[in-house]
């Protein structure tokens, strides 16, 4: 009975590896500089020192705010730096912790880091856009007309759903068709005063993160 014989390559198969294209003129920057960092740093130069002071020019006659960042329940502090240019317009330059904090001392996370994309970034929605049912497309709309459709549907929600007495003849003044959700960064009396709103609608699904 003979043998199935199989015949190994002669050529092993090799995977082909990404390897990163790097020119000559990109090598010979990238190797100046590493040789002028280490170069001024073995002279006695503080290059950490140095940037911290590139910075201090970047915001120098800035006016500084304190914020809270807007992402989870923690709380930390902010410092933002705003100038006003000379057409009146005000430009965001800078947000970092604030050192100052007990609850972070200066510190952020990645996402808190990047909290001044919120306010910079060319991809944030600045007006109010809606959609209409059934359309595919949105549409921008003014704040009073947005604001005027948001009540129309609370009230429209309330109305078909409020409850005034329960099965047992209990006066509970109740609406189950509307449910409301705080924020993470809501202070303590921004989430007592919307619990209050919320509850003379006669919501009773509520809930919310009020922990700064």
């Amino acid at each position: 009975m003979s043998r199935l014989k199989i015949q190994q390559p002669a050529t092993p198969f090799l995977r082909r590896k990404w390897v990163p294209q790097v020119t000559r003129r990109d090598f010979l920057k990238i190797s100046a500089a590493g040789t002028g960092a280490a170069g001024l740093s073995a002279l006695g130069f503080d290059l950490a020192h140095a940037a911290q002071i590139r910075q201090s020019f970047r915001i120098a006659g800035a006016r500084e705010a304190h914020s809270v960042c807007p992402y989870c329940a923690v709380g930390c502090a902010l410092v933002a730096y705003t100038k006003e240019n000379t057409d009146g317009s005000v430009s965001l330059l800078q947000i970092e912790g604030n050192p100052d904090s007990p609850v972070n001392e200066g510190r952020l996370c990645p996402k808190g880091a990047t909290a001044m994309q919120l306010a910079t970034s060319a991809r944030r929605v600045a007006d109010p856009l809606y959609r209409a049912p059934g359309s595919d497309r949105w549409q921008k709309v003014s704040w009073d007309d947005m604001l005027t459709k948001l009540a129309q549907r609370v009230k429209e929600a309330r109305d078909s759903t409020f409850v005034a007495k329960d099965a047992a003849g209990n006066t509970v003044n109740r609406t189950e068709g509307i449910a409301f959700a705080g924020g993470a960064a809501f202070s303590s009396e921004e989430g007592y005063f919307a619990t209050k709103v919320m509850r003379g609608l006669g919501l009773v699904h509520l809930e919310q993160q009020a922990r700064v």
